[in-house]
């Protein structure tokens, strides 16, 4: 029958349907987790091409290179112990001697010294328009520690079962059972660290990361106050009761009086509206702007303020030659965001602009997340951002962050 023909394939051709199997279940577990998980709106298809060459060469050759006549070789009797019954494999000190000898060698010597260094330099090669594998291995440095602790969660009871129980032809096929499940967590943590230009304007990934992407300056934050200096620009802030219809109150009374928002924040605390508005305007119609939203009956128990902005008197500052993008998440407790803006204080970087806020973490956590975009005068060598690096990865395992991602821009 044709179903017993196909179950001879993987004892026949073990090699190619270990390639094959593991080229399709990379791409799909990866396809996997940014539709299902992500839930981006576009897939990144050079990254799942990452995912898909690893898989391809790395999970298909190389492991069942190293799984099959390698560890044969130097395990003769592994498959021998392997077809034995569970109590002959109890008695058997020499066949218990050779599991353990090869769950040592690929948990810790395979994975830490070949797998994640050519899982990082495949995904740098394949989704870096200029790769650097320099770079690629200090992020898997940083990385390194949580991304051990969480594969030996999975494949340490996995290769177990493997090496204890599969014959060899199995042995890739139970790697790509077991890989499928894993991809889909090597995705959500480490896909999307490597960062092309285009995605510095996306949400911040949200995955346990510690990343930095060199980008252009002109991606940082730039205050419009300090882009058009022939028009006039002020602050209106508000706070009062939240009702519905008060934003759109005030962006028309702004719109008809030829005025343009620019950059604001609105948000509801308690029962309170809370609104800060920078609006840009032609500087005869100023005062009518500002008379027509104390006017506005709707919108008076905001006791709306406004306040004249300045340009900033750039003689009086140096040039920013580095700007630094950066999201932080954990559980919430006082004085973190004092740890983050003094740790930055320090370095002599100027806050351009920051946002905190409360949501729901996992398992009814209250995170505390702040996304702050600073600057500096003051140039930054790779010594000084490792420095840098270091300093934001000691604060995460101090404050018990989830998340760390930074990306620089110069």
């Amino acid at each position: 029958m044709w179903w017993k023909d196909l179950a001879k394939i993987p004892i026949m051709h073990p090699l190619a349907f270990g390639v094959g199997i593991s080229t399709i279940k990379t791409s799909a577990s990866d396809l996997l987790v940014q539709v299902v998980v992500e839930q981006r709106r576009e897939i990144d298809w050079k990254r799942n091409a990452a995912f898909a060459t690893f898989g391809c060469v790395y999970l298909g050759g190389v492991q069942y290179a190293l799984y099959v006549p390698i560890f044969g070789r130097l395990f003769p009797n592994a498959a021998k112990f392997a077809a034995m019954p569970l109590r002959e494999k109890a008695r058997d000190v020499r066949g218990m001697s050779s599991l353990a000898g090869q769950l040592f060698l690929d948990q810790f010597v395979h994975h830490p010294f070949v797998y994640f260094p050519a899982f990082y330099a495949t995904r740098e090669m394949v989704m870096s328009d200029s790769p650097d594998l320099g770079g690629a291995m200090r992020s898997y440095r940083n990385n390194m520690k949580e991304d051990l602790i969480a594969i030996w969660k999975v494949w340490i009871p996995s290769m177990i079962i493997n090496f204890g129980f599969m014959p060899m032809w199995a042995r890739i096929p139970w790697v790509a059972g077991t890989s499928l499940f894993w991809t889909c967590i090597l995705s959500a943590m480490r896909g999307g660290d490597v960062v092309h230009g285009k995605d510095v304007e996306a949400p911040f990934p949200t995955g346990s990361t510690l990343t930095m992407v060199r980008e252009g300056l002109d991606e940082i934050f730039a205050s419009p106050v300090d882009l058009d200096p022939s028009l006039a620009h002020f602050c209106i802030s508000g706070a009062g009761p939240d009702r519905i219809g008060t934003v759109a109150s005030m962006a028309r009374t702004i719109a008809d009086a030829g005025g343009n928002v620019t950059t604001s924040k609105m948000v509801r605390l308690g029962q309170e509206f809370i609104t800060l508005m920078h609006v840009a305007i032609e500087p005869e119609k100023r005062d009518g702007l500002i008379e027509g939203l104390r006017d506005r009956e709707e919108l008076k128990l905001l006791n709306i303020r406004a306040s004249g902005l300045r340009r900033r008197d750039t003689g009086s500052y140096m040039s920013t030659v580095v700007g630094l993008k950066i999201h932080v998440v954990g559980p919430d407790r006082p004085g973190m965001l004092a740890t983050i803006a003094e740790a930055l204080a320090q370095r002599n970087m100027s806050i351009e602009d920051v946002t905190t806020e409360i949501r729901r973490g996992k398992h009814g956590r209250r995170d505390f997340v702040v996304n702050a975009e600073v600057v500096t005068a003051e140039k930054m060598d790779q010594e000084h951002l490792d420095s840098f690096v270091a300093e934001f990865q000691a604060m995460k395992e101090e404050l018990d962050l989830s998340v760390v991602d930074i990306r620089v821009h110069m």
